[in-house]
């Protein structure tokens, strides 16, 4: 005998089942927009990747090695493009491309259409808010692109809120992009404040004036070590000949006397080079995560971190100097302190950051070169006469070249015209010559960058920081560890893969963990955020998705 069939019970269980597979699809778009009230973006200026490995043992368990365990590591992660310096790498990790389209091709340019050097941020148009000088005169104007913070601007109709900040001017303006609320950077001098520019306000709100009462002049103290000195055994001998003492003082030791060198050292500017730069940066990042209630809105909100005196003090002492090993020590408690607050005020799952660096660094040459390792130094001023000597014989005028910076040399190319010269085949010529030079490896004309495709290794790399209209006729690369910088102190800006390698970490809502060896590269960071956030890119975009951290 056959069962009834129950087709009441039937159609009961197909809309239960109906209902639960419904529910099911909602909670899963739900979380695919489920967005973070905050986005975090951490630059350190100058840092090495190698410097999470090797100061691996003296971080607290709180700041580097958190988000190493609790988040995602790129380890093999490069810049695409050179010249790899603060400018451009600022612009191409928030437009997820290269100079060749965001058009920030150095610190300052030559600009080929006034005749004149610009710097990357300048603009008159502008006044200073928070002093009486010219240091907040600035905007991001030169940017021909999107930011990952303009994206999100214009997906929540201006409704989320973008701050910005950096000790240097450029460090802020470019990640703050051409929408941003605020961008804040510190004029030292003898008024050590944090200010901006008419372009985002017009005054300074009282949070930032309170903080500037109040804070600056705490750190005017001595450096001295953090730790036992036993514990520097990531760095070399305190006592050497490769490093940069400050203005006024005997040798480059520890402590560092701050309120002696006080005045011979710009007063307030001192401060950018010691690790205390990076303490008040984030102590103005608290300041602001407060003042301005990020992550408290309906909409995700950005805050653009950049700590510039890894790069000061780089700069000044060199990266194997006990300086930086202490300044990663201390930056290391800042991270810590951050992300606390964060915790603390958007709360732990609420937020994503990110942290690289806009560049990396080379060893100090003179170092390299007394442990047998090929190394040397670069004279710009005797290449420029050798150059102009050149020209002068085979072309008659000394005029032909007018400008040379950055590794490029900018033709008269009015004159060239009318003295009827082959552009093309004066910028082949003067390519083989700049060859001769014992510093060189290799050189490229404009006609190269213009006409080839290049896929991989140091052309592919000139390349992508090639603009048509901002670069120059003959670009030019001096040979591994050859470097036109004083022979104390570490600098940068090459396409060697010493300035390429930079830290990528991403952590909190919306990444993964976990670590990967895979290349990635710097314009690939804009739109893995633009991903994550499900909003499109910026307008640039040359980057792709890193898929490997998306959730």
């Amino acid at each position: 005998m056959k069962s009834p069939f129950n087709y009441p019970l039937f159609c009961c269980l197909v809309i239960l089942f109906s209902f639960a597979a419904n529910a099911q699809k909602k909670s899963v778009a739900s979380k695919e927009y489920e967005r973070p009230k905050l986005v975090v973006g951490i630059v350190v200026d100058q840092m090495r990747y190698d410097y999470i490995s090797r100061f691996w043992n003296g971080y607290s368990e709180g700041g580097f090695k958190r988000l190493v365990k609790e988040g995602f590591n790129f380890k093999n992660n490069h810049y695409n493009y050179a010249p790899t310096i603060t400018g451009p790498g600022h612009a191409s990790v928030y437009t997820g491309t290269t100079p060749a389209s965001h058009g920030i091709i150095g610190n300052d340019w030559y600009d080929k259409e006034i005749g004149a050097s610009v710097y990357c941020v300048a603009d008159n148009t502008y006044a200073s808010v928070g002093t009486a000088s010219t240091a907040g005169q600035m905007s991001p104007k030169q940017l021909l692109t999107t930011t990952i913070s303009d994206q999100l601007k214009l997906h929540t109709q201006s409704r989320s809120k973008v701050i910005a900040i950096a000790l240097k001017d450029r460090g802020a303006v470019l990640p703050g992009g051409h929408t941003a609320d605020a961008a804040y950077w510190f004029h030292g001098k003898e008024e050590g404040s944090w200010i901006s520019s008419t372009f985002y306000m017009e005054s300074l709100p009282s949070w930032v004036t309170q903080f500037n009462n109040n804070v600056p002049q705490l750190y005017k103290k001595p450096w001295e070590l953090l730790k036992s000195e036993k514990a520097y055994t990531k760095s070399g001998l305190d006592k050497n000949n490769y490093e940069g003492a400050y203005r006024g003082e005997a040798a480059a030791v520890f402590p560092h006397d701050l309120v002696s060198l006080w005045e011979a050292n710009g007063a307030y500017d001192i401060l950018k080079a010691t690790a205390y730069g990076n303490s008040l940066t984030t102590d103005f990042a608290l300041a602001a995560l407060q003042g301005e209630n990020l992550g408290k809105g309906l909409d995700t909100d950005f805050l653009a971190v950049s700590f510039s005196s890894t790069d000061y003090v780089g700069h000044q002492f060199g990266v194997n100097s006990r300086e930086i090993e202490d300044t990663y020590y201390r930056l290391d408690l800042d991270i810590e302190r951050l992300l606390k607050a964060l915790d603390a005020q958007v709360g732990p799952g609420n937020y994503s950051l990110f942290l690289t660096a806009d560049h990396a660094a080379v060893q100090v040459p003179t170092y390299l070169q007394d442990l047998k390792i090929p190394s040397g130094y670069f004279d710009s001023k005797v290449f420029k006469e050798n150059l102009n000597t050149y020209v002068a014989d085979h072309y008659g005028s000394e005029d032909l070249i007018e400008n040379i910076s950055n590794y490029q040399v900018f033709l008269n190319r009015t004159l060239i015209a009318q003295l009827d010269i082959d552009l093309e085949d004066m910028q082949e010529d003067l390519a083989q010559f700049i060859l001769q030079d014992p510093a060189v490896e290799r050189s490229y004309t404009a006609y190269q960058m213009w006409g080839e495709e290049y896929t991989k290794g140091i052309p592919y790399i000139l390349q992508n920081g090639y603009n048509p209209k901002r670069s120059g006729d003959v670009l030019f690369v001096l040979k591994p560890a050859v470097i036109s910088y004083s022979k104390t102190g570490s600098t940068h800006g090459s396409p060697q893969i010493y300035d390429t390698h930079t830290p990528l970490l991403f952590f909190g809502k919306g990444f993964k963990q976990g670590a990967s060896f895979e290349r990635s590269e710097i314009p690939d960071i804009a739109p893995t955020v633009a991903a994550m956030l499900g909003i499109a890119f910026p307008n640039g975009t040359t980057g792709k998705p890193l898929t490997e951290v998306l959730e």
